[in-house]
């Protein structure tokens, strides 16, 4: 069963609570659809006009709303609703979650000169290569292949058809989704004559602790050196991060971001939707990049950093790139008539 009390909910992660302790909780739902049975939380003050009418049980709040909450029904007060949640749906998962056994499921294919840790599980079809170390605790997803000379770090997961290419290593405690594709080849190619011959690429992928990395996203490896992904760094679905890049600490990176060869990004940056960053291009630590942003140079110095051109209807879009394309040259004209004027 999933229902706790409200009471457990404190003794496990705090905060104040207003409202009688004994009330059972069902689920975790959104504030303005959330039934009277489910927790939810206010963590944005856009939502604050929803907060009167939602029928939620118990709604984790701010202490700038503990009043308003208060006047609704129970509430939990803390000074970081939004962490709050986050740490509520860890608790509420490892309760709910059926547990994976430590198991290796009979069809998996295990080189004898792999190295398996204590309480290891290993899905169907899995494939594990000679010269591979998986550590303690570690998950392997149905149809994962994990290449030889590759190291998997304590108590990481390894979702359904990944496929973890000979000599990359993920420390402890990371999470690898579907689909997801570390340490193919960079694309490194030499033009010769009208063609193209290919650079093998003798990097690997190395990747810190707590990395989580999205679905269907790829990471190659290095070209001579090796692609790094730092500690902590979160990666959203369908990113493409490319050969020799590096990546600090901490950094986030949602979906449909193409970092190319070769660019460093710092710690605690945070890269949105879309985003793109230019091979060769260095950003410091500190930054955040707007959506669909391309960065197209390297940026010196911490904060947010945006541009696109707008959308519109493709006449007037037409319209308006031809006006940018010859805005060099109405400047000079500009100037000249400048001159001419007394």
């Amino acid at each position: 069963m999933s229902e706790v009390l409200l009471r457990d909910i404190i003794e496990r992660l705090g905060g104040e609570l207003i409202g009688d302790p004994e009330t059972r909780i069902e689920s975790i739902e959104p504030l303005e659809s959330a039934t009277p049975t489910a927790i939810s939380f206010l963590a944005n003050p856009v939502y604050a006009k929803q907060l009167a009418g939602s029928s939620a049980a118990c709604v984790i709040v701010a202490p700038a709303f503990r009043d308003a909450a208060a006047a609704r029904g129970a509430a939990i007060v803390s000074a970081d609703p939004y962490l709050y949640f986050a740490r509520l749906t860890q608790w509420w998962a490892e309760r709910t979650r059926p547990p994976v056994p430590a198991a290796i499921h009979p069809s998996a294919a295990i080189d004898q000169a792999a190295r398996i840790g204590a309480r290891v599980a290993v899905g169907a079809f899995a494939v594990i290569e000679a010269g591979a170390i998986v550590g303690d605790d570690v998950r392997i997803g149905p149809h994962a292949v994990v290449g030889a000379g590759c190291r998997i770090g304590t108590a990481t997961r390894i979702g359904p058809r990944v496929a973890v290419v000979a000599g990359t290593t993920i420390g402890a405690r990371g999470i690898v989704h579907a689909g997801a594709v570390l340490g193919a080849d960079g694309f490194g190619f030499a033009p010769d004559r009208g063609r193209w011959e290919k650079i093998e690429q003798l990097g690997r992928v190395v990747i810190g602790d707590d990395v989580e990395i999205g679905a269907n996203t790829c990471i190659d490896r290095g070209a001579l050196g090796d692609t790094v992904i730092g500690d902590g760094v979160k990666i959203d679905n369908l990113v493409q991060i490319g050969h020799n890049v590096r990546i600090g600490a901490h950094t986030a990176i949602a979906g449909c971001v193409g970092i190319a060869g070769s660019a460093t990004i710092g710690a605690h940056c945070m890269l949105g939707g879309g985003s793109g960053v230019n091979g060769h291009v260095t950003i410091a630590d500190h930054v955040v990049v707007g959506g669909a942003t391309q960065i197209s140079r390297s940026i010196a110095k911490a904060g947010f950093y945006s541009g696109s051109f707008p959308f519109d209807d493709n006449a007037s879009w037409e319209k308006n790139a031809a006006t940018l394309r010859n805005l060099h040259a109405l400047r000079e004209r500009v100037r000249a008539l400048e001159k001419k004027s007394p």
